[in-house]
């Protein structure tokens, strides 16, 4: 879904996909002010700010294809499961 989002929308997001909660949080290198600003995802420029996010499960970063933004993730640990390719190629 492409529009107005903030980081803390889409992790949220992310992390139902994953199963995972945001009590899982180990180390955010976003601020709350960050998590909540506002920014366009869809095409064009990049306008999300830097992050990784780690939680007892899995590690989440931001995904970009021609300047389409979302937030990718892979499991924290070892588990024998291949990473698809995240964004453009």
């Amino acid at each position: 879904m492409m529009g107005y989002t903030t980081w803390r929308k889409e992790i949220i997001h992310a992390m139902q996909i994953n199963k995972d909660t945001w009590d899982n949080i180990i180390a955010c290198t976003l601020t709350d002010s960050d998590l909540n600003m506002s920014f366009d995802n869809g095409y064009g420029a990049i306008e999300g700010k830097p992050f990784t996010v780690w939680t007892k499960h899995y590690v989440y970063f931001p995904a970009c294809y021609d300047g389409a933004e979302w937030v990718g993730s892979v499991p924290r640990d070892p588990n024998e499961e291949p990473t698809e390719h995240i964004g453009g190629g």
